[in-house]
């Protein structure tokens, strides 16, 4: 057994501390800067004997410890992940991997260099939806890529800023693409190709005068293989969460995955015929309680297999990088009102400090 420690106990921890115990870790240690946070998930899981800090740092330093999950607010996810990797401690980090490019690439060379786990937590690349359509994808079946769209409308109200007051902020969060959208940002970058030469987009704040960043994101990309990818993300829509769909054209496919968090091929055409599309449809179809989905067991079981086995995990620090430079290559784009060309190599959300001061 692995022994495992979670460090932020907040809002999402909910999905490690259950997906740790469903894949049978050890969990010896949590740490939260508010004891009740910690009390409370160890009362529900009903855990006991595990020791609780408000320090990570103390904790790394008194307990032996093989995987970490981080899920604090995003602006500390770098400066955490980097003090495990150098304790020789592999990680699990929640999205987005760090608000800043340059410490994406210090965590990735670090890991690499002390042959440690460093993934990122994008676990709908886990869902039986996404993981039919990324075998299309690597089969051929689309032919050749037209576009994909990336479709974020959901609702996210005072009430949920109020909870935390890193929520919408530069230095600990961004806006809605860093925060609800990276997630399917990230799956249409892997599925149109990956490698991006440039970037085109708008963002603004037109319902959240209270926050710092963006409500609302929109952005055209051209994919170096020819295709292209729309973004649209928002936390905007009246009056609440109305779907999160990513749709695929080929000169022989097309896929539209919806759900609450794409768990849903809802459109299953191809020109091959091989399968039935009903049968694909009502065969890859989850009804996860909310928009995290079921991914994180599946992503938690690979880390685990990866630590064990000794290859990297399915969703690796560069994939969490790659989602990462695309929201920044939105946001730099928005900000200057000019194309932007990829790869970038230094971005942070701290560069669009002010963007919507009134």
């Amino acid at each position: 057994m692995l022994n495992y420690a979670i460090i932020g106990c907040g809002r999402i921890s909910y999905n490690h501390f259950a997906a740790a115990i469903e894949n049978k870790l050890n969990l010896i240690a949590v740490c939260d800067i508010v004891p009740e946070h910690m009390t409370e998930k160890l009362k529900k899981y009903q855990l006991k004997d595990v020791k609780q800090y408000t320090d990570y740092q103390e904790m790394i330093d008194k307990e032996k410890l093989d995987l970490i999950a981080i899920c604090t607010e995003s602006g500390k996810h770098g400066q955490i992940a980097l003090y495990c990797l150098n304790h020789n401690i592999n990680i699990i980090v929640e999205k987005p991997i760090a608000l800043s490019l340059k410490e994406a690439d210090e965590m990735i060379a670090l890991a690499d260099e002390k042959d440690l786990i460093l993934c990122a937590c994008h676990q709908n690349r886990f869902n039986k939806s996404i993981s039919k359509i990324r075998e299309a994808i690597e089969a051929g079946r689309f032919g050749k890529l037209f576009h994909g769209t990336a479709h974020i409308r959901w609702n996210r109200g005072k009430q949920y800023y109020d909870q935390a007051d890193w929520r919408g902020t530069w230095a600990q969060d961004g806006g809605a693409l860093m925060n609800q959208c990276i997630h399917n940002i990230d799956l249409l970058r892997w599925m149109m190709g990956n490698e991006i030469t440039e970037v085109m987009a708008y963002t603004d704040q037109l319902n959240h005068d209270y926050l710092e960043a963006e409500d609302l994101g929109l952005a055209i990309i051209k994919f170096a293989n020819g295709s292209y990818g729309m973004i649209e993300g928002t936390t905007n829509i009246f009056p609440k969460n109305l779907e999160e769909t990513l749709y695929i054209f080929g000169s022989d496919g097309t896929v539209k995955a919806g759900g609450k968090s794409v768990n849903v091929i809802e459109e299953w055409l191809f020109n091959d015929n091989v399968d039935d599309p009903n049968e694909v449809k009502a065969k890859y179809h989850e009804n996860p309680p909310n928009v995290y989905g079921f991914g994180h067991n599946s992503l938690y079981a690979d880390v685990i297999d990866s630590i064990l086995n000794h290859h990297k995990p399915y969703v690796d620090g560069k994939a969490g990088r790659d989602a990462l430079e695309l929201v920044l290559a939105i946001y730099k784009s928005a900000a200057t009102g000019k194309t932007v060309k990829l790869p970038l190599k230094e971005c942070s959300t701290l560069d669009f400090v002010g963007r919507f001061d009134k």
